[in-house]
């Protein structure tokens, strides 16, 4: 079976297993303009260029629907071009930009417009973007949605920056109102406002103890379910960002076995650290939803097939804003978006027996399917030729100086991870390869398929 309007392959990748949600296989990969041609075995040479995937794992690109590359006006922090650059490194294809923490936020169509024309200017990844919740942005939905935003994002606590409000209880009702209307979903950070504000004042002290008593599993637990009661109240598409609990998946669980449309999302970080790590390593592990106790409900939520995606939250800021020692005034995010494959496939499809198939589920299939990113996470004939070549037992020690995020701070710095990835396709072009950056285009703008 061929891709019908050109079928010279432009490339071909040579006896890879090809790994989808749904299966794998041995097979020869066809690329023609950008897309996948034909997947089969021992295809015919003909002029293609050939890359030699024997021994290797091909999946589709990831695909990271939660991240913050701060374009425009906050690139000191990050921005798309070293961003994008970093989730290639980790086999990354295509992200979808969070409407915060760029200058201004995007909470309005003109907003929405130019972050499009900066990314586009910038990324070598293709790229969606969220827009903003907040008190009196509820009007500019509709506008926001015909400029191609995935969905709204919400915070229903202190989200730490004054120009992007948390969603008080009228706001979120009357958001998800609206985007059901639209038939976008609506994505929230869900810690409960009055326990977070009530802990932060009441716990004196600035270690990482104080912070993480500051924000229990509670405060999580009590946010999801109001969220999930509005979602069912309203019929919109709701979606729980960064999981940080097994108690709080179960919960969404059991709101989607009786109707509610829900997607549940945790993060790698959530897998990888627990609050042991926090004074170990310091405020670069300092986040929102904290780390917790431990992961193993968490990780037999997602091992049972109740966590829907898994994304990196990248969310960096300057050196001089993580002030070592000092939890309560630092800001608050991992920096992470290269390591979101290395801890599925180290901790997960080695520590755990994770199948490929599942990752290719987590990070690949149900973000682009959720958020109707069109011919996006998976690796079929006509799709966008997004691909990742992976060496599953290859070991490495993720250094500094292999980060090619603006700021070479991270906790993952020093873990030492088994699988790597070799090559990253992105519709066709080989955008890093053996460690290197090696794109010479840019990526394009992706909005949801009515």
């Amino acid at each position: 079976m061929k891709y019908s309007t050109s079928p010279v392959p432009d490339v071909i990748l040579r006896n890879g297993t090809v790994v989808n949600a749904d299966g794998s296989r041995l097979a020869d990969v066809a690329i023609v303009d950008g897309r996948i041609a034909e997947i089969d075995r021992d295809l015919p040479a003909g002029t293609a260029a050939e890359v030699d995937a024997r021994g290797l794992i091909v999946l589709p690109g990831l695909v990271d629907v939660h991240l913050h590359f701060n374009e425009p006006g906050r690139t000191e922090w990050e921005g798309g071009a070293t961003g994008s650059r970093a989730l290639a490194a980790g086999g990354g294809t295509t992200f979808v930009d969070m409407p915060l923490n760029s200058t201004p936020c995007t909470l309005n169509a003109a907003e929405v417009n130019r972050k499009r024309a900066a990314l586009e200017a910038s990324s070598v990844c293709d790229f969606g973007l969220w827009g903003g919740l907040t008190p009196g942005s509820v009007s500019q939905m509709g506008e926001m949605a015909a400029a191609g935003v995935v969905g709204f994002k919400a915070f229903m606590c202190d989200s730490g920056l004054q120009e992007f409000p948390r969603a008080d209880e009228q706001t979120l009702l009357d958001g998800m109102k609206e985007a059901a209307q639209l038939k976008l979903p609506v994505a929230v950070h869900a810690e409960d406002e009055q326990i977070t504000k009530a802990l932060g004042k009441a716990i004196a002290g600035t270690g990482a103890r104080e912070f993480l008593a500051s924000r229990p599993v509670v405060a999580e637990i009590e946010a999801v379910e109001r969220a999930l009661q509005l979602a069912k109240e309203t019929g919109a598409k709701l979606h729980l960002v960064h999981m940080s609990s097994g108690a709080a998946v179960a919960m969404a669980v059991e709101a989607r076995r009786q109707g509610v449309d829900v997607s549940i999302e945790t993060c790698p970080h959530y897998l990888y650290f627990t609050e042991r790590d926090v004074e170990r390593i310091g405020v670069a592990a300092k986040c929102a939803p904290p780390l917790r106790p431990d992961n193993d409900e968490l990780w037999d939520e997602l091992l049972r097939g109740n966590v829907d995606i898994v994304a990196s939250d990248h969310s960096p800021t300057e050196p001089a804003m993580k002030k070592e020692g000092d939890f309560r005034s630092s800001w608050g995010g991992i920096a992470g978006v290269q390591s979101t494959l290395a801890v599925l496939l180290d901790r997960g499809h080695h520590a755990r027996q994770l199948s490929m198939e599942r990752i290719a589920a987590l990070v690949c299939r149900a973000p682009a399917e959720r958020f109707r990113l069109r011919n996006k996470g998976r690796i079929e004939i006509g799709c966008d030729a997004d691909l990742m070549l992976v060496d599953p037992d290859e070991s490495f020690t993720l250094g500094a100086a292999e980060l090619y995020q603006r700021h070479k701070t991270s906790p993952y710095i020093g873990s030492t991870f088994r699988g790597t990835v070799r090559r990253t396709i992105r519709r066709g072009e080989t955008v890093f390869m053996d460690g290197k950056i090696t794109a010479t285009t840019k990526g394009r703008f992706v909005c949801p398929i009515s």
